[in-house]
């Protein structure tokens, strides 16, 4: 995962985390989107990214 693309993770995950604490109901579920947002920029790896053969490595990250 990219520096960028884990930057980006921890900002929206941070949003949606004081979101779904600060309004609470329907928000709840944003809290937990929040949470996996955080625990994937933090170990580098998304599921999702796998099953779909996406890869924000750039060329020199992906080789080595």
């Amino acid at each position: 995962m990219a520096l960028w693309d884990a930057i980006v993770r921890v900002l929206v995950g941070a949003i949606l985390i004081f979101l779904g604490i600060e309004k609470g109901g329907v928000f709840v579920i944003a809290f937990w989107v929040g949470v996996i947002l955080i625990l994937t920029a933090i170990t580098g790896f998304c599921p999702l990214y796998k099953i779909a053969g996406i890869s924000t490595k750039g060329d020199e990250e992906a080789t080595a």
